[in-house]
């Protein structure tokens, strides 16, 4: 992780936090240290974002770039039956609260997005998604948030790849789940990854001080 890190004395999880959909709870990172102020560190390029093609919440076929290019995207790769509470649960709690959070700063959260894209097409179809979308009231409010699935296996496996995102198919007890490590991606107006989170730096004020340190980039110029 980058320098800022290194201020990081220790991090906990708080499995009491309520998670954003339903009565489900999730295991928060607790934040222990100051992040510094938006604007006064630098985000360098990691990758670029795959090209692909995705479905979006009605059925409709898109090419991936179109909802990782032009705006700052905050991107996880979800299943909509996810019961680990460090998992995908994790994952939309924050995105939820960063969403939250950038209300209070309307320029950001227009030129912001968040994008939730599922990891198993075979259950989570576009109505799956679709019905998953209004849980969370996306709506109307901004920043937009997108919740994707693909038409296959085959047209996800590029994705997976290109982000680095592992997902592996396991069954217990004869219940089928996704073995996977939590990652959320950090994706500027140009389709490049800038920055990515593990569940220990999943921390709301971090990711948004780091969407304005990019929204910022654009009015230096």
């Amino acid at each position: 992780m980058r320098g800022r890190f290194l201020l990081l004395a220790a991090v906990l999880f708080v499995p009491t936090l309520q998670a954003a959909q339903g009565d489900e709870r999730v295991a928060a990172p607790l934040q222990l240290f100051t992040p510094p102020p938006a604007g006064s560190y630098s985000l360098p390029p990691i990758q670029m974002a795959p090209r692909g093609r995705v479905l979006d919440e009605a059925g409709r076929t898109h090419a991936l770039s179109e909802f990782v290019t032009g705006r700052i995207t905050l991107l996880s790769f979800i299943y909509t039956h996810c019961t680990d509470p460090t998992g995908c649960p994790l994952a939309i709690y924050t995105l939820a609260q960063v969403r939250d959070r950038l209300a209070a700063s309307p320029v950001a959260a227009e030129g912001a997005r968040m994008v939730s894209l599922s990891f198993d097409p075979e259950y989570d179809t576009p109505d799956v998604m679709r019905l998953f979308a209004k849980t969370f009231d996306t709506a109307g409010r901004k920043p937009a948030w997108h919740f994707l699935t693909t038409s296959s296996l085959a047209h996800l496996g590029p994705l997976l790849e290109g982000f680095g995102q592992d997902a592996a198919v396991a069954d217990a007890n004869g219940a089928r789940r996704l073995d996977h490590t939590l990652r959320v991606f950090l994706i500027d107006r140009r389709g490049r990854v800038r920055e990515i989170y593990s569940s220990a730096y999943l921390m709301p004020e971090v990711i948004v001080n780091d969407i304005l340190t990019l929204a910022g980039e654009g009015s230096a110029r």
